[in-house]
């Protein structure tokens, strides 16, 4: 069965994350989304684990489903669908290793309470894990691996959007140059990597030792309407274990639905309080110090990427699994009706059309044009013909500022309108 899986969320226990992400609403906007397997986020925090343990029933396949009497009532009636919880859990360690800090981050799938449990008492042995939903631990990402691994064979352990830089396992300020280095002999257990948000599929196949890895995308939602801006297509049943078998082998994983890297927030270099972007040639002209004041700049995911490829620019692997780069839709809708995209209006043209067309994905990736228009109007047809089509600007992110994506010139857009 081919269906779509977001494995990255986090939860109101998580700092820096709303408080609406409940399991009621995280499966309610997963319908809305188009999302059939999505990740709990936080099974290492206490509460969050006991919340999950009494809202949450077993479906007897190492998923779990919210129990009937939590389910709202508001879904849109063409974006009913079932919906399948997975326990994950992302992790930060913070060590030294090799005369240099390193700030890795890790997600973890696990399919079944007693796992979750056993890894949480072990990681709150090490350091705090009820201050927040990701708990940071002076923890070598290897010996969290080990731990991992320790608490079943079933558990998965994914480097988390590998190429962020200040917190990732490739990250230009705290990360390694290979998978080797940071997981040493225990590297064989690694399967997948999350690509994050300012890098995807295209620009990690650079790295001829990234073939044989499985290339993940997820959200890292820290809100609801943020569920599924990046996922994952799967074409088995629906399992954890025919998913995990999915990513360790790629049989069965169809590939990924992206952001344009460009509107990720650490795609270029820069220095945001400058206001200063910079393309990763013009970092090194300026010795990777900022031009307006002399400090060194962020080096983001592009440079690095160029700093470890050993391919050129474009190269495509063989056999991989495919990729669809996308614009949420309520960024899309906000930029047709000119208004901020946390906007009423927006809201409500979002309601409305899921209401017509059914879940976002769907609108997004295959829903026919003439549909689209006929729900909504010629300026929404159009920009989306666009954006599958990738005809789209974008000032690209840097230093933690997300790009700036139009895709109307405003004169054509005033053509487009009457």
């Amino acid at each position: 069965m081919r269906f779509i899986a977001d494995l990255h969320v986090h939860s109101k226990y998580s700092r820096a994350t709303s408080k609406e992400m409940s399991p009621e609403s995280i499966w309610k906007w997963a319908q809305m989304k188009g999302i059939t397997v999505i990740g709990t986020g936080d099974f290492t925090h206490p509460q969050w684990l006991k919340e999950l343990e009494k809202k949450l029933d077993g479906a007897g396949n190492g998923l779990f489903t919210l129990k009937n009497e939590l389910h709202a009532a508001d879904v849109p009636e063409l974006c009913k669908a079932d919906v399948y919880f997975m326990l994950t859990a992302e992790i930060s360690c913070i060590y030294s290793k090799n005369g240099k800090t390193r700030k890795v981050h890790a997600v973890l799938f696990v399919p079944d309470f007693a796992g979750a449990a056993k890894i949480s008492m072990a990681l709150s042995k090490i350091g705090n894990i009820t201050s927040d939903g990701r708990p940071i631990l002076g923890l070598d990402a290897k010996e969290l691996l080990k731990i991992v691994l320790d608490a079943s064979p079933d558990v998965m352990y994914v480097p988390a959007h590998a190429w962020t830089p200040h917190f990732s396992v490739f990250g230009a300020v705290s990360g390694f140059d290979s998978l080797e280095e940071c997981f040493d002999e225990l590297t064989h257990h690694i399967h997948a990597i999350e690509t994050g948000l300012s890098s995807d599929p295209q620009m990690n196949r650079r790295l001829s030792a990234l073939d044989k890895i499985t290339l993940i995308s997820n959200s890292d939602a820290h809100s609801p309407a943020k569920i599924g801006r990046e996922a994952n297509i799967f074409d088995t049943e629906i399992s954890y274990a025919s998913m995990m078998n999915a990513l360790k082998t790629r049989k069965g994983f169809k590939g990924t639905i992206e952001f344009f890297p460009e509107e990720g927030k650490y795609h270029y270099d820069g220095h945001r309080t400058c206001g200063v972007s910079l393309t990763p040639k013009e970092t090194i002209r300026h010795n990777f110090l900022c031009p307006a004041c002399g400090k060194k700049v962020t080096v983001g995911v592009m440079h690095r990427v160029d700093k470890l490829a050993d391919r050129e620019d474009g190269f495509k692997l063989k056999g991989a699994p495919g990729f669809h780069s996308i614009i949420p839709l309520p960024e899309i809708i906000s930029e047709t009706l000119k208004v901020g995209v946390a906007s009423k209006a927006v809201a409500n043209a979002y309601l409305d059309i899921l209401g017509k067309l059914g879940n976002e994905f769907n609108i997004l990736m295959n829903v026919p044009l003439d549909d689209i228009e006929r729900a909504s109007s010629p300026l929404l047809r159009e920009a989306i013909s666009r954006m599958r089509a990738g005809n789209i600007h974008i000032a690209p992110g840097y230093d933690g500022e997300f790009g700036k994506i139009r895709i109307f010139e405003e004169a054509e857009r005033e053509t487009l309108s009457r």
